[in-house]
């Protein structure tokens, strides 16, 4: 079975910066996408949609202006792009819907639970080691969502079977969305052409999946993709979503799986919690309580730790 190759240390270092950064500009996501359905009351599925098609669009977009040479993809990979889009696709679905069950609360720390599915899914398929600092990391990671999203009150944890299977598998979603990611650079595949392709699949999948029948409104299925109707002020926000946290944040992801394994990557995506609830508390006032301050630093306390694991591993086995 194939392992997993040893980078160099400035190559890891350079994965790492991109990761936060990219993790810190996908941050905002959840600001705009709560101002989507708090103030226009816009379905999940609806925003995911058109999320993905503008997304798509200005990509596309850009590289007829800056680099056609972006939208090269060899017709060996054309099952590959396909199988990764309808992933995405399933992953988005699976998070709106996690939401629409469990809360902002629940479904923030159930899809964080990829960090532990990619470290396992590494250690048996890929015998990728799993020492006592990617442990450590996953722990604290894990812990520290749960305190930033409040979900250490039992009221949060409402019963509910089906929510919980839902949003475990939006964890799983976003696995399989890193791991297709992380293959994506094993093929060699520019990674914002493996973006452009991914949304663009995304977004015909999303389409059909929202022709099908929505019980929780009598709208014919255009006048519900048409929601915001002339709301100038709507479309631009979401054109927004699309252009900063979707492309940034996604783009900057895609591409650390260069440099880092996808459960690393994955592990620092789990600051995004954190970081939300900074700029939440900064631009719409929410409160940043204590418990909130304390799982910011166990996450940030975890992906410290997995650096510093790595760092002393790299020098013991260059002595």
């Amino acid at each position: 079975m194939k392992k997993f190759p040893t980078l160099p240390q400035n190559s890891t270092t350079k994965g790492y910066l991109i990761a936060v950064v990219g993790t810190a500009i996908w941050s905002t996501t959840a600001i705009f996408i709560r101002v989507l359905n708090q103030v226009y009351g816009m379905p999940p599925m609806v925003v995911a949609f058109w999320r993905d098609f503008f997304v798509a669009l200005s990509l596309g977009g850009l590289f007829f202006l800056v680099n056609r040479k972006g939208f090269q993809l060899d017709r060996s990979h054309f099952w590959f792009m396909l199988s990764y889009g309808l992933t995405l696709a399933i992953f988005n679905s699976l998070w709106t819907i996690s939401v629409k069950f469990n809360g902002a609360a629940v479904s923030t720390v159930l899809i964080y639970s990829s960090a532990a599915f990619t470290a396992i899914y590494e250690r048996w398929m890929l015998r990728s080691p799993l020492g006592w600092g990617k442990i450590a990391a996953i722990g604290l990671s894990l812990a520290g969502c749960i305190l930033v999203a409040d979900a250490y009150r039992l009221s949060v944890w409402q019963l509910n079977p089906l929510g919980i299977l839902v949003g475990l598998l939006s964890g799983a979603g976003f696995t399989a969305y890193s791991l297709f990611g992380k293959k994506a650079a094993d093929r060699a595949i520019n990674s914002w052409t493996a973006l452009l392709y991914s949304f663009v699949v995304a977004s015909m999948f999303l389409l059909l999946f929202n022709l099908l029948p929505d019980s929780s409104t009598d709208l014919s299925v255009l006048n519900r993709l048409l929601w915001l109707g002339d709301s100038t002020k709507g479309w631009l926000l979401l054109i927004l979503l699309a252009l900063g946290p979707s492309v940034g944040g996604y783009g900057l992801y895609t591409l650390s799986l260069q440099y880092l394994s996808a459960s690393v990557s994955n592990l620092i995506a789990t600051l995004e919690p954190s970081m939300t609830a900074v700029l939440a508390y900064l631009f719409i006032g929410e409160r940043f309580t204590l418990a909130q301050i304390l799982g910011s630093i166990m996450i940030l306390a975890g992906v410290v730790t997995l650096r510093w694991r790595e760092r002393s591993i790299r020098r013991k086995t260059q002595h």
